[in-house]
């Protein structure tokens, strides 16, 4: 059974308002519960107050659901029966429902609301709330006006009035209700600056300049010259152009502004990385835009990228540096023999003599000579002092109770030392420790230092390359004197990457280092692109355990000072060096 439900409301005016619904089954519930098919809002009707269902022969069966009646055609009923052609008024309060038939057989109930007055209406009007306030007309143009008054003229006028107006974030709010402005919360970078509009926002109706930014971030650098990046993007469409002149009208500065990557009012937390497609619409076809550049085409890390290329020392005792290709050839010459091989064994000499230490295990490992740095990021140098004295002692005398060590790092000192000894042969210094092998006395590298008329010789083979001092380091003469050539050591091999240790520290160092089969301190120890894509691959690739977008291991923004091939300390362009130029080219 179909009932179309007809409700019939009128306006302030007098005008109908008439709506329709369609309620299918055997049943119609009315009463003032929202549950009900009809729902009846006068408090004088029960929640389920009447229900109505079709009988046998075609007619409507109206009965009260509860124990309270109900009026039908003016006569106060318990039920009643009635042909849906013939119709019927039902009363529940001031709510009239009237019954008919549709043409289609449906069964119409037209619900109408009757307006009864009760007394002296004029005397009940002076406790409505209406009687005491504005009409709605005025209260619009009241709220029109409080708006204009607190969220524009208030700000406006303070900001205008106020004493200071250099950015930063350091200075006192002096704008009133500007925070009524803000589209959203500001990222965890600028969190603290979220009752501050104005250490951004320093001119009204303006776009954050550049030298805004500037004025915290100091030490940011340009990825490249403006007009190098200019003409790596290529140039613009005929729609991209026009917004960019419709944005220079609002004061927004060009492509390359820091508010074009760096949008704020995104909602509080880490501001997001720079997609993929920031970096590849330039990268990716770079060498047919820029001729003069070094750099490989890159489009995705997992299909596109070129080899990776670290920064060494490629010449003994020279703190030159250069870029090599990580192909698995690659070589560096930081001035040391050290063969990892040796020291990682688990079964000679070396692991013999760390099981008698109370340092080290039963052999040599990684961490026992490389200390990661406080954030755990990269790793501190090796240093003779802490890190390899305690298998290689420069220990060479005894004086009472008081072991003499020879200085390590200064040549000359450690010469001076020697010669300056005026005891006779010693017996060993240390019991119950000896060096095996060639170590022990009598041994290849085996160093006694006896008395003057002998010191000399002494120094001169302490630093030959079958020395004591030649077992680590590569001899030289320096004036004519024995000496050895100067170590470098590099702490940072990715000119324009990154990378972290901390977050592969779940990772074997031997799954990237192949330090335990190198037998030459001259093996460069990276891994290579190939390595790299064991695990990594491009923003895109759903099969990969990282997938891994270009922000992953470069910056945009270099150090403002970084190591280069032509020398140690190399300047890359400064945006504040910049801004100061252009300044004072205005002015």
């Amino acid at each position: 059974m179909t009932f179309l439900i007809r409700t019939i409301d009128l306006t302030a005016t007098g005008r109908e308002i008439v709506r329709d619904r369609v309620v299918e089954g055997d049943r119609l519930a009315i009463g003032r519960a929202t549950t009900n098919d009809v729902v009846v809002a006068d408090l004088a009707v029960e929640q389920h107050h009447v229900s109505v269902t079709r009988t046998d022969r075609g007619h409507l069966a109206i009965e009260a659901a509860g124990s309270r009646d109900f009026t039908f055609d003016g006569h106060k009923r318990k039920s009643v029966s009635i042909d849906p052609a013939a119709g019927g008024a039902l009363t529940l309060g001031l709510y009239t429902l009237t019954f008919g038939l549709e043409a289609d057989g449906r069964t119409l109930v037209t619900v109408t609301q009757e307006e009864r007055e009760f007394g002296n209406r004029d005397a009940v009007r002076g406790f409505d709330l209406a009687s005491v306030m504005p009409s709605k007309r005025a209260a619009a143009w009241i709220g029109v006006l409080v708006i204009l008054i607190a969220f524009l003229a208030v700000p406006i006028w303070t900001n205008l009035a106020r004493a200071d107006k250099q950015p930063g974030a350091h200075g006192v709010d002096q704008v009133a209700w500007d925070d009524s402005w803000s589209t959203g919360k500001l990222s965890l970078a600028h969190h603290s600056l979220e009752n501050n509009c104005e250490a951004c926002h320093v001119e009204p109706f303006v776009s954050v300049r550049d030298e805004t930014c500037l004025s915290c971030h100091e030490n940011i650098g340009d990825h490249a010259e403006m007009d190098r990046l200019a003409a790596s993007r290529g140039p613009m469409g005929t729609g991209e152009a026009l917004l960019w002149d419709v944005a220079g009208v609002f004061g927004k500065e060009g492509p390359e502004a820091c508010t074009t990557c760096h949008t704020e009012h995104e909602g509080a937390g880490r501001m997001e990385p720079a997609a993929q497609q920031f970096c590849s619409s330039c990268h990716e076809a770079m060498d047919t835009r820029l001729g003069d550049t070094a750099l490989g085409n890159a489009h995705d890390f997992g299909t596109d990228h070129p080899e990776l290329q670290a920064l060494v020392f490629t010449e003994a005792g020279s703190d030159r540096t250069a870029r090599v290709t990580l192909d698995g050839k690659a070589r560096e010459n930081s001035g040391l023999r050290f063969p990892h091989d040796m020291h990682l064994s688990e079964t000679n000499g070396v692991a013999r003599m760390a099981g008698t230490l109370p340092d080290y295990g039963e052999a040599l490992v990684c961490a026992d000579c490389h200390r990661p740095t406080a954030d755990r990021i990269g790793f501190l140098p090796v240093e003779m002092e802490s890190d390899c004295e305690s298998c290689h002692s420069l220990v060479y005398d005894k004086v009472g109770t008081t072991f003499r060590s020879l200085r390590h790092g200064d040549v000359a000192q450690m010469r001076a030392d020697l010669i300056a000894m005026d005891r006779a042969p010693r017996e060993p210094i240390t019991s119950g420790l000896r060096r095996p092998g060639e170590f022990k006395r009598g041994g290849r590298y085996f160093q006694d230092f006896g008395a003057p008329a002998r010191n000399y010789l002494g120094v001169a083979r302490a630093l030959s390359e079958d020395g004591v001092c030649g077992e680590c380091h590569i001899p030289t003469t320096v004036d004519g004197q024995p000496s050895v050539v100067p170590v470098f050591q590099s702490s940072h091999y990715f000119l324009n990457g990154r990378f972290d240790h901390k977050a592969h520290e779940q990772e074997e160092c031997s799954s990237c280092h192949a330090a335990d089969t190198s037998a030459s301190a001259t093996d460069l120890l990276l891994p290579t692109l190939t390595s790299c894509r064991e695990c990594h691959q491009g923003a895109d690739a759903v099969a990969a355990d990282v997938p891994s977008t270009c922000a992953m291991c470069h910056s945009y923004h270099p150090p403002t000072f970084q190591r280069r091939e032509d020398g140690p300390q190399s300047p890359v362009p400064d945006r504040v060096a910049r801004l100061s130029r252009q300044r004072e080219g205005s002015e």
